[in-house]
């Protein structure tokens, strides 16, 4: 009998082993709501994107005031001029994005990971960014123009962004 359970055992592991098996990936775009390439609507104000991602999008002068932009993703994509005023961007990701010349003014970044981005001659006036996570670099360069208070939180934007 063990010998029957050796064998069978033997041949089933020959058999998954030497039979090609398909491999499938997964891209986070097949499974998440993207936007990419050309951005045909440019007023996304008061709208609720909880969720939504634009990788690898030019989204210059885009309206993105005080949407619900909860857990949204910005991968690679290039926000100049935007404005975020009161967006609502908590649990949200900006990987690679660059923000330049965007009115960040009383939006809410609480708990954001916003690595290798870049903000270039924004405006974060009472915009809260407590537990969001920037590099180094940006933390220092948005220090030196931190100031008000978030109307939604009451965050202190210099406190948020832990300024020394």
């Amino acid at each position: 009998m063990k010998y029957w359970q050796l064998l069978a055992s033997f041949v089933l592991a020959t058999v998954l082993f030497l039979s090609p098996l398909s491999a499938q990936a997964a891209s986070s775009s097949s499974i998440t709501r993207s936007v990419g390439d050309e951005v045909e609507i440019k007023d996304y104000s008061g709208q609720d994107l909880v969720g939504s991602e634009f990788t690898n999008v030019a989204l210059e002068n885009t309206n993105f005031s005080n949407a619900d932009f909860r857990g949204g993703v910005f991968n690679g994509s290039l926000l100049e001029g935007v404005n975020m005023h009161g967006v609502d961007f908590s649990n949200g990701i900006a990987y690679l994005t660059l923000f330049k010349g965007a009115d960040l003014t009383d939006a809410v970044f609480t708990n954001a990971m916003m690595l290798r981005s870049v903000f270039d001659d924004v405006d974060i006036t009472g915009a809260d960014f407590t537990n969001a996570i920037l590099d180094g670099t940006q933390i220092k360069k948005l220090c030196t123009q931190a100031s008000g208070v978030n109307s939604q939180t009451g965050a202190d934007t210099r406190e948020s962004l832990e300024c020394r």
